[in-house]
């Protein structure tokens, strides 16, 4: 049975960004969407738009999925503390096969760490939370085999924001800039270190569980969020412990050909799919359609927007064992 995996970063799908009409960004993002195929979809930064009855409703993502396969899919999205989605930054999962379970995780596992910020305007302990929930999905696979799906959008590497220590998009000092920044870095590996945590929870009640990590993870291949996911042998110095290590699917690209975003020129590598052992020995091929990526600091020199989205889909393709009749 084929299993088409995707994450893709829509790059805050609303009604409009910065002017570019919502049907342009359609008419960009909807060939690379079907050109996916995928059965199962990890979207990120999904815009809510507010009805009239006050009421949020993912309509952009509605009017980009019209007329694709995946307006058909069955669909689970995070929501904000009122529920419903959130205005922006939402996770979506879209399957073709029924979704039998989903729920959000906000510091289940991991509490909120304290740090001791010294350049506000009076120093003090503030508790950093994560910027966005994770999402889990459990899809139904024909022969009632289940897999599990992780959406995820980690913060990114840009300092958070510290009181009273900006004017005019400026910071007044480096001291600050890098308490910023620390938290930034905490936001981000924090938040890997708890479903980091998820996934060893899973595969303790299943050891062979079919599980996949995906999104837009900021996180470069050598970088503490993205290696704490992993756990790779090399890391642990532990064989015994391989069965935990989470496989980069990805890999699969060829080298030349492995990025997600262009930024200064440099190809990065921020958008993954993680599988379980399990899942990641069926694998049969992976592709990143970046043969047309803008580069984000080009565009902002130029003073243009991104019409489509200044991340790349990433698919893969494993061919898992035909269900028992």
């Amino acid at each position: 049975m084929r299993l088409r995996l995707a994450t893709f970063n829509l790059e805050n799908l609303d009604a409009s960004r910065r002017g570019v009409p919502l049907e342009q960004r359609i008419a960009v993002l909807r060939p690379q969407l079907c050109a996916l195929d995928a059965d199962v979809l990890c979207l990120q930064e999904v815009s809510a738009h507010a009805r009239h009855d006050g009421r949020r409703a993912l309509d952009a993502l509605d009017r980009l999925l019209a007329d694709t396969p995946y307006a058909g899919f069955a669909r689970a999205t995070t929501h904000a503390a009122g529920g419903g989605p959130a205005d922006v930054h939402n996770l979506v999962v879209l399957s073709r096969w029924p979704i039998v379970a989903t729920q959000q995780h906000l510091h289940d596992l991991v509490p909120p760490p304290t740090v001791h910020l010294r350049t506000t305007p009076t120093p003090q302990d503030v508790a950093v939370r994560w910027d966005r929930p994770l999402l889990e999905v459990h899809v139904e696979l024909p022969g009632a085999r289940t897999l599990v799906v992780w959406d995820a959008h980690l913060r990114a590497p840009l300092a958070a924001a510290i009181e009273g220590q900006k004017a005019a998009h400026q910071w007044l000092s480096s001291a600050a800039w890098a308490e910023g920044y620390l938290l930034a870095t905490i936001k981000r590996v924090g938040q890997a270190l708890e479903l980091r945590h998820h996934v060893d929870r899973r595969l303790d009640a299943d050891p062979d569980a079919w599980i996949v990590v995906a999104g837009d993870l900021n996180a470069g291949v050598d970088s503490a969020a993205y290696r704490l996911l992993r756990a790779d042998v090399e890391d642990t110095g532990a064989p015994a412990l391989a069965g935990r290590a989470l496989i980069a699917l990805e890999e699969r690209v060829a080298a030349d050909r492995r990025y997600t975003v262009r930024l200064r020129g440099r190809p990065l590598l921020l958008d993954h799919l993680l599988a379980s052992p399990a899942l990641a020995r069926h694998l049969v091929d992976a592709a990143i359609d970046n043969a047309a990526l803008e580069d984000e600091h080009d565009l902002e020199v130029a003073g243009r927007a991104p019409v489509g989205s200044l991340h790349a889909p990433l698919v893969a393709e494993l061919e898992l064992p035909t269900p028992a009749a």
